[in-house]
């Protein structure tokens, strides 16, 4: 058996005592089942659960509301759902009520001290509250009441663009569609969503180079593949049923390249549970070439393996790239060509931190394959150049041909069920022209065309108090945010804060003037109106519509669901402005379809193409090998090195998820395939570096950014060794958060730089703080 060190702490208040493990060098298998049913079973009862876990992503069942991975249309009829699928259908169908008993019992105060996994952990909300201005308490308050609050408020702003409008990725295209209109027509477009912090970098990089901004890839492309790359993604955590893909796409002889800091579980081997010969002959090795590289140095990588592709490709009169394609399908080729000249091989190797004989490995397979895959995640748009990054991922695959062929393209992994969905519903703060004529001729008014806020301006004009009302439909915002005590004065400086929400969390509890929880149901959740049960569809990562359907009952009579809150508020606040018939669209969703269907191409007949047995898939032009650029070609471009300089104690820092997480949800304290226990405040920092700064492992140290001449400290992290490569550091969010910038973001897509965090580390100088481990067997 593995040793375990145990180690228990002077300040229980900060730590909850961490237990150390080792590394797993696979991911899944009877574990992850059982890990499953721990956290299902022990939230409900057992037939509620199986209930659940029976519809969970099968047709015209439950759509998981974790990531957005795409379900195959051979699907298990069993267990077609991950770990953590199943951790997050147990967070939300518990049976566990956080009514107004609850809140007459703690204070927002008591409630602001507790940590953000016990929030959670207390259940579903199940009556709207209010927090009055001066008040210790949240209250119970009618239905009626929040929505006369919040009319009242949004009507007495001097301009619309005064209020914010905040969509999380699990809300439905029905209610997202019905958010985005209820904004528009009260005179804004205000209407910041997650994807501006996480995959706001693909999308703008994909529209610049591909025309649209989105991946290209089918999940039946994997089993055509003949080379995998992913870089900047962690699969084993965030995204597990990708690990299915993975698997049978080795066995059909496809080759992985795995590109990440960390060594990580889910990209060495996955044993399937359901798989016989996984249980018989041991897991399958997934990654066959592992480029361990230095954080946000994915560029220089990119570049060095074009540069060695076309140096091996010149020794064979360049018949190893596509000149075909190039020639007929792109534009920009030559400049690019003549841009590659700048950098040497060994320039680019030594920002990586590999070798030659690594990169070379890696670039044998590319030279001899065109089908090629390349999948990330955040590893690669949350950087400072992420924008630039990805169109290098685009120049390497239009050097191949490899976009618009079977077995190849751009994959983006969503890292929430439906982002991809809300965003093509409209929720964006720059909407096209096309778009907004065809809302301004459907619904008969005029949409205003001046762009909104993103999220990191959202939060700079409530700061500044440009922005007086936020309303979150669902998320969990301060949390997701960076900068979390600029982004905690921000919310704190309006006179109303909303939250349409399932579960209590941290940005109820940091609030405006006035605050109020507008309780709703969940994906899990029944929908009756007028009797008939209602379903809604959601878009995942691969451009498929389809249809989710709630089975449980409901935590609470009093819910309502999503799109019945957005039609009162839409009705309380628009009064006579809005011709919308609000009653009946919230009432009969297939209402809702049929506005969808005259609004936004590629939904003609939706209600009847998404009744079909896997949905349907959205048009998708780089697919079918067009584009949608102005030239109607694919775009090479030129993307310049941007080279990050550390004095000799600064290290760059990324923020990860846990195991045990998924965004901002906290499932539990664990982080199995790093070997962490029971534990979130460290810091996995390279040995190397923790002797050369006089550092002990397992001490205890302050984490320090003072980006833009503003000092900010994340307090009392424990350093961990881990295998990290050297002046690298890594934390977990939304723990760290408090060190990422606001002003730090990706250059275009303005998304926050949380996998680019300079830093530097303090010692803690209390003597007890220096903590040796106790060893258990």
């Amino acid at each position: 058996m593995n040793q375990e060190k145990e180690i228990q702490f002077q300040s229980p208040r900060q730590f909850t005592g961490l237990k150390l493990g080792n590394p797993a060098t696979e991911a899944a298998g009877f574990k992850a089942v059982i890990n499953s049913f721990k956290h299902v079973f022990g939230a409900m009862p057992v037939t509620r659960g199986f209930k659940a876990l029976l519809k969970l992503n099968q047709q015209h069942g439950i759509d998981c509301p974790s990531c957005a991975w795409p379900d195959p249309e051979n699907r298990s009829k069993v267990a077609e759902f991950c770990e953590n699928g199943a951790k997050a259908i147990a967070e939300e169908a518990t049976t566990r009520k956080t009514g107004p008993v609850f809140f007459q019992r703690y204070s927002v105060a008591e409630l602001s001290e507790k940590s953000d996994y016990w929030l959670g952990q207390q259940g579903r909300l199940t009556h709207p509250m209010i927090l009055r201005n001066g008040g210790t308490h949240y209250e119970k308050i009618s239905w009626d009441e929040a929505f006369q609050h919040i009319s009242m408020e949004l009507k007495g702003l001097t301009d619309p663009n005064e209020a914010i409008f905040y969509t999380s990725g699990r809300t439905s295209n029905e209610a997202a569609f019905l958010y985005q209109l209820f904004v528009r027509q009260f005179g804004t477009n205000n209407l910041p969503d997650c994807s501006n912090m996480c995959h706001e970098s693909s999308g703008s990089a994909l529209t610049e180079t591909l025309g649209l901004g989105k991946g290209s890839v089918t999940l039946e492309d994997f089993n055509k593949a003949e080379v995998i790359m992913i870089l900047g993604q962690n699969p084993g955590t965030n995204h597990p049923r990708m690990l299915t893909a993975l698997e049978h796409a080795k066995r059909n002889g496809a080759r992985i390249i795995s590109v990440n800091p960390l060594i990580e579980a889910g990209l060495l081997a996955f044993k399937n549970p359901q798989d016989f010969k996984d249980v018989a002959l041991g897991a399958t090795s997934l990654t066959d070439i592992y480029l361990q590289i230095k954080i946000n140095q994915d560029l220089p990588l990119l570049k060095c393996l074009i540069k060695i592709v076309l140096e091996e490709s010149s020794k064979n009169n360049y018949k190893c790239i596509d000149n075909e394609f190039i020639n007929n399908k792109t534009e920009g080729y030559s400049e690019f060509i003549e841009s590659l000249n700048e950098y040497s091989i060994n320039e680019l190797l030594d920002q990586t931190g590999l070798k030659y004989e690594q990169l070379a490995e890696a670039a044998e397979l590319l030279v001899k394959h065109d089908r090629i895959i390349v999948c990330w995640a955040m590893g690669l748009t949350q950087h400072k150049n992420s924008v630039a990054t990805i169109k290098e991922v685009v120049n390497l695959l239009l050097l191949k041909g490899s976009i618009g062929k079977e077995g190849a393209g751009t994959c983006p992994v969503r890292g929430h069920s439906n982002v991809q969905g809300d965003r093509t519903m409209g929720i964006y703060e720059k909407p096209n022209e096309d778009f907004l004529k065809n809302l301004d001729k459907t619904f008969d008014f005029k949409a205003p065309r001046a762009h909104g806020y993103d999220t990191v301006n959202a939060i700079k004009a409530m700061y500044s108090q440009k922005a007086k009302v936020f309303i979150g439909m669902g998320g969990n915002f301060l949390s997701a945010s960076p900068d979390t005590e600029f982004t905690a004065k921000a919310l704190r400086n309006c006179d109303l804060t909303v939250h349409i929400s399932t579960k209590l969390n941290r940005s109820h509890l940091v609030h405006g003037k006035m605050a109020i929880i507008l309780p709703t149901l969940g994906r899990t959740d029944l929908d009756l109106q007028k009797n008939n049960a209602q379903f809604i569809t959601v878009e995942d990562s691969m451009g498929v519509v389809h249809i989710s359907k709630g089975v449980l009952t409901p935590p609470s009579e009093t819910l309502l669901s999503e799109p019945g809150i957005i039609c009162e508020l839409a009705k309380a606040t628009l009064s006579g402005k809005s011709k919308v018939d609000w009653d009946n669209l919230a009432s009969d969703y297939d209402e809702i379809r049929n506005m969808i269907e005259k609004v936004i191409p590629g939904f003609e007949h939706y209600n009847e193409k998404v009744r079909q047995e896997n949905g349907f898939f959205l048009p998708n032009l780089p697919r079918e090998g067009k584009f949608g650029t102005k030239s109607g070609k694919a775009l090479f471009s030129i993307n310049k090195l941007s080279p990050i300089s550390l004095a000799k104690d600064e290290f760059l820092m990324m923020t990860v998820r846990s195991h045990d997480q998924f965004n901002t949800t906290i499932y539990g304290l664990d982080d199995r395939y790093r070997g962490f226990y029971n534990e979130r405040r460290i810091i996995m920092m390279n040995n190397e570096d923790i002797r050369s700064l006089g550092l002990q492992p397992y001490q205890i140290v302050d984490l320090q950014n003072d980006f833009g001449g503003v000092k900010r400290t994340a307090e009392y992290f424990i350093v961990v060794p881990y295998n990290i490569p050297r002046q690298c550091a890594a934390t977990y969010f939304p723990e760290a958060n408090v060190l990422v910038p606001i002003d730090s973001v990706a250059l275009t897509s303005n998304t926050p730089t949380s996998k680019s965090v300079i830093i530097t580390i303090k010692p803690v100088l209390e003597a007890e703080n220096i903590v040796f481990a106790s060893v258990s067997h």
